[in-house]
């Protein structure tokens, strides 16, 4: 489960930290070849959990991180606006579609690493080449349906093709379609269904609209529990977050809703990624590959996914978090399409949204 700062740090107990020695002899890390070594690392995640797990990597190899924070958008525009100047050695985004963005634009470094292609799937990195591979997903997180019960039957949003049916018109709430949380899920849907049927899909969402598209994934769960909307679509963890809140109104919120895996008896659930890349112009890679691979062992995976109530990537780690068991993330059937294939649908995606008048 997710825990506090100060009480992650109280548990991280001998018993903790020897599967995190267990985990550096497995994944190869060598402190005695990293002395006085600085990571540069540039994030879009701010979780305190991942700063344990940075210090925990410091204690093991001696190298420092020194850590860059921005959004996606404004650690991209720095990456291209330094060039090779650039001191960033480690790139951590949080969505499929921006890390592909950044990877068309050169901003990642290809590379080879045995254990990583060991411990990810191959369906959560980028494409392999013959120089290696860019990215790789550390973390993943479901888009699912959240809808009013009282108004909406369960059986008639079991898929994401059943959004676009006639008789949920008027009742559909989405943030933008061009967020890329929704251009990655778009860009699955039509990579099954075909342009044809994609394009008709996207048209029929637009129809059953309640309103314009707004605000987050957590104003569409608010809006389904206060009427306005019937159904929506959200990632996981946003759901998750209000599940663990303290807050009388969150927990009306989900006393209000209910939460659907979309897709279970076919394709499974759309899943994106939290995942990292060596920076095209890194200055240290033997550094940065080793963290890439430090974030794949059991030890971090717990850290890395749990810090925002998702789940891990890396084979045959799970984490006990009981905010998604309680909506049924601990047993679902998730879509194992490459995401580095649906990467390459977005532009085409996106003139699509702009044809059906999706906003």
């Amino acid at each position: 489960m997710s825990l506090r700062p100060n009480r992650l740090r109280r548990q991280l107990s001998q018993a903790a930290l020897a599967v995190l020695a267990l985990s550096s002899t497995v994944f190869g890390i060598n402190p005695a070849n990293a002395q006085d070594k600085v990571l540069h690392l540039y994030s879009a995640r701010h979780y305190p959990t991942d700063e344990v797990m940075y210090q925990n990597f410091t204690k093991l190899t001696g190298i420092q991180i020194k850590r860059v924070d921005g959004d996606d958008a404004g650690i991209v525009a720095r990456l291209k606006a330094e060039g090779a100047a650039s001191p960033a050695d480690v790139v951590l985004l949080v969505d499929a579609a921006r890390m592909a963005v950044a990877d068309a634009q050169g901003l990642f470094r290809p590379i080879k690493s045995a254990k990583l292609d060991a411990a990810i799937p191959a369906h959560l990195r980028a494409a392999p080449t013959p120089e290696g591979v860019t990215w790789t997903g550390f973390s993943t997180r479901a888009r699912v349906i959240v809808y009013d019960p009282l108004r909406v039957k369960a059986e008639d949003v079991a898929t994401y093709e059943q959004l676009a049916d006639p008789k949920l018109k008027g009742l559909l709430c989405t943030r933008s379609g061009s967020h890329p949380y929704n251009l990655s899920l778009f860009a699955t849907v039509i990579e099954r269904l075909g342009d044809e049927k994609g394009q008709a899909w996207l048209n029929g969402l637009v129809a059953n609209m309640a309103r314009p598209p707004k605000g987050g994934d957590t104003d569409q769960i608010r809006a389904v529990a206060s009427g306005e909307c019937g159904v929506a679509l959200t990632n996981s963890y946003y759901i998750a977050r209000l599940v663990k809140s303290d807050k009388p109104e969150d927990r009306k919120v989900m006393e209000r809703v209910r939460v659907v895996f979309p897709n279970q008896a076919t394709t499974g659930t759309h899943v994106n990624i939290a995942g990292a890349a060596v920076a095209r112009h890194s200055k240290n890679v033997d550094a940065a590959i080793q963290f890439m691979e430090f974030l794949a062992s059991p030890f971090a995976q717990d850290y890395f996914a749990n810090g925002n109530n998702e789940f891990p990537t890396a084979k045959g780690v799970t984490i006990d978090n009981p905010a998604l068991k309680a909506i049924g993330g601990d047993n679902f059937k998730a879509d194992t399409i490459p995401l580095s294939v649906v990467a390459k649908n977005l532009t085409k995606v996106q003139q699509m949204l702009d044809r059906a008048g999706y906003k």
